[in-house]
């Protein structure tokens, strides 16, 4: 893999991309005509970065919602979140999302995959439950390696007002979190939806976020050919295709509905 592209990926100005963003956020509850903001916190570095960027310039109008199903959600994850929410004094409720499962699960068809996806479902709908009872603007966590191939849930986790950081692929998340003074062992926690047990990002797609990054950065944002884009990463063209494949198979995801 070509250290120069993941170097090009990640030299960017992070002070400055910050303050846009925040900038931003503050923008969209005064367009949206809401009282605030609201977000899902997990404990992983999406949204522990969602959490530093609105405590910086909204944290009276932020509430976190903290939502482990505790028959598989790793304990040190939801400890992080706490932890998160505490040292930032951010608003937050903690709802366990198990119960709620388990009465869909008595009704519903046994899927494992949709089961799962379910859960970001669930999470979802509360968010925008209190965002309804509330007035507040819901934010997404995904970030840009993310939503361009497709690795969320539609209508769960994908679902938002505003989506504030998919403008950054995850290798540049990570910096962002280090600028942001973001404990090291968030930052360097292996990325998980724990849709179901053992759940990891990379393993369930099979490439690293770091070839991702490379690949997205040079076919989306550089328009490059497949073949161009393996022979400047030195990634090869197998990967580079099935991170295209993803990336073109994902659009419907990308639309709320299409009009006919």
């Amino acid at each position: 893999m070509n250290q120069e592209i993941l170097d090009e990926i990640r030299n960017l100005d992070y002070s400055l991309i910050s303050e846009k963003i925040q900038n931003s956020i503050k923008e969209k509850i005064t367009r949206f005509n809401s009282t605030g903001l609201i977000f899902g916190l997990s404990g992983g570095i999406d949204s522990a970065v969602i959490a530093y960027l609105c405590a910086g310039v909204v944290k009276e109008n932020t509430t976190a919602i903290i939502m482990p199903d505790s028959k598989i959600s790793p304990e040190d994850e939801t400890n992080d979140a706490l932890k998160i929410v505490d040292s930032l004094n951010l608003n937050y409720k903690l709802v366990d999302i198990n119960q709620i499962h388990k009465e869909y699960y008595k009704v519903l068809e046994p899927e494992d995959r949709a089961l799962g996806n379910l859960r970001a479902r669930i999470r979802k709908n509360i968010l925008y439950y209190y965002a309804n009872s509330k007035n507040l603007s819901v934010l997404g966590s995904s970030d840009k390696s993310e939503y361009l191939i497709g690795y969320f849930t539609k209508f769960g986790d994908g679902a938002a007002d505003v989506l504030p950081i998919a403008s950054l692929y995850k290798t540049q998340i990570r910096e962002m979190a280090k600028f942001l003074g973001i404990p090291d062992h968030i930052i360097q926690k292996k990325s998980s939806p724990n849709l179901w047990p053992n759940h990891i990002a990379e393993s369930e797609i099979g490439v690293s976020y770091e070839e991702i990054d490379s690949i997205l950065y040079c076919i989306n944002d550089k328009h490059m050919t497949n073949d161009k884009t393996s022979s400047i990463t030195q990634i090869v063209p197998e990967t580079v295709d099935k991170i295209y494949q993803l990336y073109k198979k994902s659009e419907h995801k990308r639309i709320t509905a299409e009009i006919l």
